[in-house]
Formats: structure tokens, C-alpha cells, sequence
């Protein structure tokens, strides 16, 4: 399997990148927001999910790491197939989609093209304790480490209450301390 590429951006189109990696060009899928962060560069990085079907190895590709998290996911919810997940991150950024999650915007989340009423109801049901919202360029401590304990697996609702609860232990600026102290305190 294909897990990054990194190489020349030798075409970007909406919707697909051919990034050219030691002389091969891989056409890999995208969202619209990876076009347009990608669309004036010569080269990039790209995290991937390759999905093997009985006609063709389908590539798709994410300039971040946290948004290939989201489409994976996205793409573990019954009845949302790649096409969809990839239109999700398309009109949401990884964190507006946790807010909406969160939240239960339904009519936020059925604004993504393909999205209906259904599906957007079994995307807020089944990611409801598997999304938190990150707080990157916050400086939020406490929302960091939540952000990591439901990456590994705890719901939204532990997460949260272990951090408050180890908080006054942990160093303030120290991430480390508090997630192993986090860690300690769950599996206890």
C-alpha cells in the first residue's frame, strides 16, 4: 500500500493531482481544498489512502495528515464512500467538520454535495464520539491532548473529563505530562 508521496506536482486539476515521484506519475484524488493549496506549487507531500477495487487502485491523497484521519473516518461510516467523504472535506475543513459533529449541524453537513438528509444523520451518529476539535494555532493545551485521547480511540466525552481531571496535577505548558497523566488516569 501507498501511505505518502512526496515528488513534483506535475499537474493540478479540481479534483486530481499527478504528482511525478522518481519519474512515475501518480494520479491521485483530491478535495477541492488541497487543489487550491496545491494549485501555485512545484512540489508537495501528500498523505495517502489507497483503495484497492477489481478495476482499478485508486488513489487519494491529503497535503495533511489530520485530514487523511478525517477521510478515513468519513469513509468508516456506513453508506459514505470515498466520493462523498472527499466532498465532506471539500466544502469543510477537518475541524469545521469535528465543530459540526459536535454540535449535530445536520443542515451544515447536508451543504456538502451528495450529502442528504440520511447520510448526514449516520455521519453525525457514528463520528459523534470519534471527532474532537483540535485546536491547533490556539494554543490550547487541554484541547490538544483531547484532540490525541480521541484519536486513540476514547470517546469525546472520557477525553475531556480525564484532561480536566489531571489538569491541576500537570505542568501548564508541558503536553507530555499531561497526556501521559491522561493515559495513566484511563487506564487505570
Amino acid at each position: 500500500m501507498i501511505g505518502r508521496l512526496e515528488g513534483r506536482l506535475h499537474r493540478v486539476d479540481p479534483g486530481t493531482v499527478l504528482i511525478d515521484v522518481g519519474g512515475v506519475g501518480y494520479l491521485v484524488s483530491t478535495t477541492l481544498r488541497a487543489f487550491q493549496e496545491l494549485a501555485n506549487r512545484e512540489s508537495a507531500t501528500l498523505w495517502i489512502h489507497t483503495q484497492v477495487r477489481d478495476d482499478a487502485i485508486v488513489l487519494f491523497g491529503f497535503p495533511d495528515r489530520l485530514e487523511l484521519e478525517v477521510f478515513l473516518k468519513l469513509i468508516g461510516v456506513a453508506g459514505v464512500g470515498p466520493r462523498i467523504a472527499l466532498a465532506v472535506l471539500s466544502a469543510l475543513t477537518a475541524n469545521e467538520l469535528a465543530e459540526t459533529v459536535q454540535a449535530g449541524d445536520l443542515a451544515r453537513l447536508q451543504r456538502s454535495p451528495g450529502v442528504g438528509r440520511k447520510t448526514a444523520e449516520r455521519i453525525l451518529l457514528e463520528l459523534k464520539d470519534k471527532m474532537a476539535v483540535t485546536s491547533a494555532g490556539r494554543g490550547d493545551l487541554r484541547g490538544d491532548v483531547v484532540s490525541a485521547l480521541v484519536n486513540l480511540g476514547y470517546s469525546q466525552r472520557d477525553a475531556q473529563r480525564t484532561v480536566d481531571a489531571v489538569w491541576p496535577e500537570a505542568g501548564d505548558d508541558d503536553l507530555g505530562d499531561l497526556l501521559r497523566l491522561a493515559l495513566q488516569k484511563l487506564t487505570r
